[in-house]
């Protein structure tokens, strides 16, 4: 129910390819085409392959595909955003300091401490 109504995919990736490769991947979310650029670029969004061994097949399958798909035939690049960005937990925690920052610290205070509590709650790191 949370999935688009819509799915962008590689023209070289069969349809029951893809509905066997679903069921490989957590909750079973398929690579999603979330973004395209003029010159070529896409970011594509994919959850983790729940089976290690298969993994390797299945993301060189799909990443043979979208290379294939792409004008400028560049190889993909790959980034574990799990790795670098916070995750929605740590986003709502950092939002919620924020908001009880600005509504329970008055800024009458030393503008230092305002500003070292704003950068405590982590939320313009994030933001940015």
């Amino acid at each position: 129910t949370s999935l688009p109504e819509y799915f962008v995919v590689p023209s070289s990736l069969a349809d029951q390819d893809l509905k066997l490769y679903s069921y490989s991947f957590i909750g079973r979310r398929m690579p999603l085409w979330s973004w395209n650029h003029p010159n070529g670029s896409a970011l594509v969004r994919m959850a983790n392959i729940k089976d290690v061994l298969q993994q390797r097949k299945i993301d060189q399958r799909i990443c043979n595909a979208i290379t294939r798909s792409h004008p400028l035939r560049s190889d993909v690049y790959k980034s574990d955003l799990d790795k670098c960005l916070p995750n929605i937990q740590e986003i709502q925690t950092a939002h919620i300091k924020l908001k009880q920052l600005c509504v329970n610290e008055p800024f009458d205070e030393t503008e230092e401490k305002w500003l070292s509590s704003l950068e405590n709650t982590r939320w313009l790191e994030y933001v940015r």
